[in-house]
């Protein structure tokens, strides 16, 4: 009989109690990973979608695009974020896992040289890029700055931005041993702003008024030149799916290429829509 009454009386509380109080339905959700580069524009993107889809939840993390990868590969999450193309190497192992990658690319990004705020150099070339990368320039007053020593600051190697930094700057030259490896722009822009001898690298959507980014061979890094080439660090960002993208899936990747809609929060994210075909 006691257990009668409980019964009843939690049925009691549960009719009396306004709809808002009860649980709703479970939502569907999906798990995106990767790319701390791609991660505001997700972010940006994604809150605004979740509101117009309140049936489907967005879990979102960074990590970098190599970690993104394989969790795609391994069945962790059903959108890897990333900042550069799949390797070969990670096709084939997703393959023999049963994973058919398939890259959609969602933004553009112009990967930015950037110094202090009061830094005086404004124009490196990529020679000089690369030999500063690689520690055979060390000393600002050497590329028309103040005496000092370069500290350089780049990303660690599972990033994306590091593999584009190292395939169209440093080609066959390895990063200085002493360079600060940083694990998100992020962190490179907060390492950047506080050191008047630094200099890092970072995406588009990443710069702020505590840096100061560099020209390149005389070319300043802009939506338009991102887009015509001219900026010679440009690079498409990315979103890959096993095999084409259906469901949840689809209609987020479908709001993402929306002009109105993806393409906008791209542009409020800080990085380049895509262009108009």
């Amino acid at each position: 009989m006691k257990r009668l009454y409980f019964l009843y009386a939690l049925l009691g509380c549960l009719l009396a109690a306004p709809l808002s109080a009860l649980p709703a339905a479970a939502a569907e959700e999906v798990i995106i990973s990767g790319s701390t580069t791609v991660l505001p524009v997700m972010q940006k993107a994604g809150e605004a979608f979740m509101a117009a889809n309140p049936g489907i939840f967005l879990a979102i993390s960074g990590g970098g695009s190599g970690s993104g990868i394989k969790a795609l590969n391994e069945g962790l999450c059903q959108i890897a974020m990333s900042s550069r193309d799949i390797k070969s190497s990670e096709a084939d192992e997703g393959k023999a896992k049963g994973v058919n990658a398939v890259r959609t690319p969602i933004a553009v990004d112009a990967l930015l040289p950037v110094v202090h705020k009061d830094n005086p150099v404004k124009n490196l070339s990529m020679d000089q890029l690369r030999d500063i990368y690689a520690g055979k320039i060390s000393n600002w007053k050497d590329v028309g700055g103040k005496d000092g020593n370069i500290v350089v600051i780049s990303r660690d190697s599972s990033s994306g931005t590091y593999e584009t930094w190292n395939e169209l700057i440093m080609r066959k030259e390895k990063v200085a041993a002493s360079a600060l490896l940083q694990a998100s722009n992020g962190a490179v822009a907060q390492a950047v702003s506080k050191n008047p001898r630094a200099i890092g690298y970072i995406g588009f959507g990443y710069m702020n008024d505590s840096l100061k980014k560099i020209n390149v061979d005389g070319v300043e890094a802009t939506a338009l030149t991102a887009l015509s080439k001219t900026w010679p660090i440009a690079r498409e960002l990315y979103v890959f799916t096993n095999g084409a993208p259906s469901g949840a899936v689809k209609r987020l990747i479908d709001y993402l290429l929306d002009p109105q809609k993806g393409q906008k929060n791209v542009a409020e994210a800080g990085f380049i829509p895509l262009p108009k075909k």
